[in-house]
């Protein structure tokens, strides 16, 4: 077995460990991006503080982590298939140049291609999670008794999602999302020229690649933000007021414009910055730190020869 499936597993712990540690953030930056209008009745949030303590004092604690099942399934299989697909892109590019190292080009080449592949197979499982993440708010604002104020579970508002709005709408904001493969496309070559820089210095550490993980995902989620909001509205149910209702991302980026201002694309930023830089950061350090155990497990199973017995 080829070192791809270790990436994909060890790629797979991380995002899960990444994902629970600051899923708190996640939740409030989509509530932000999904709130088109500023109510006057004190309901809407006017920022990230503002945000974390309404929902903490109407949904307490638990309600920072709405849809935390969906998103902790949605990050393995998001980053195991695109550390699978990466790697072996990459091994691909090694063979035939015979360098140990890709090219810029390469890296953007290979980034593409595991973006493009994740986006196809993960995108109905972030359609639930964004529902989720913003159904309890509604919910606990809306329910008279406690029974209707309890959020649905992942296979029930998947089950939900295809009974109304059909098996396609599980891949609603796919276009945006596509075009979103420019974020780790930028995340993965500024990472992986960095690493190679330093590397022809010293050894990389656990904080070196906390470092370079938090660097390299600040420049891509700096530069396609706006695409992210439009993402997260669209994966939405989408609304039957005209105004409200994005045929297209650039139906969506001209009505946002129009009835919010070029503010409105960057609503929750500062939330998704932090979250994006940490999230980034604990994936990559987690994931170096898992891949040797993941070579080490597999062998052990017998999945993976160790590299003694292949020579």
């Amino acid at each position: 077995m080829s070192d791809n499936v270790a990436h994909a597993l060890s790629g797979a712990g991380g995002g899960i460990i990444s994902m629970a540690i600051t899923y708190p953030l996640i939740t409030i930056g989509t509530r932000l991006q999904v709130q088109r209008n500023n109510s006057k009745d004190g309901t809407a949030y006017t920022g990230n503080m503002d945000a974390l303590r309404k929902i903490l004092a109407n949904e307490g604690l638990a309600g920072l982590f709405s849809g935390l099942e969906s998103a902790i399934f949605g990050a393995a299989v998001t980053n195991g298939v695109y550390y699978y697909f990466f790697e072996a892109v990459k091994a691909a590019f090694e063979r035939a140049s015979r360098r140990n190292s890709m090219s810029t080009v390469e890296s953007m080449v290979s980034g593409a291609i595991a973006g493009a592949m994740t986006c196809i197979i993960t995108n109905p499982i972030w359609v639930v999670n964004t529902r989720l993440t913003v159904k309890q708010k509604k919910s606990k604002q809306q329910a008279e008794n406690q029974a209707d104020a309890e959020s649905p579970s992942t296979i029930q508002a998947f089950a939900e999602i295809i009974r109304e709005d059909g098996v396609l709408s599980l891949w609603q904001g796919l276009i945006p999302a596509l075009i979103l493969v420019i974020n780790p496309i930028i995340q993965y070559t500024a990472f992986e020229q960095l690493k190679n820089r330093v590397e022809r210095v010293r050894k990389l550490g656990s904080l070196d690649f906390f470092v370079l993980g938090a660097i390299s995902k600040l420049c891509a989620t700096s530069v396609t933000y706006p695409y992210i909001l439009i993402k997260s509205r669209m994966q939405l149910k989408q609304s039957k007021n005209e105004n409200e209702r994005y045929s297209s991302l650039l139906d969506g980026l001209r009505k946002v414009i129009a009835a919010e201002g070029i503010a409105g694309l960057y609503k929750g930023i500062e939330s998704k910055l932090l979250q994006s830089v940490l999230t980034a950061s604990f994936l990559f350090m987690s994931k170096e730190a898992l891949f040797s155990y993941t070579i080490k497990l597999l062998i052990l199973i017998g999945a993976r020869k160790s590299l003694a017995a292949s020579k």
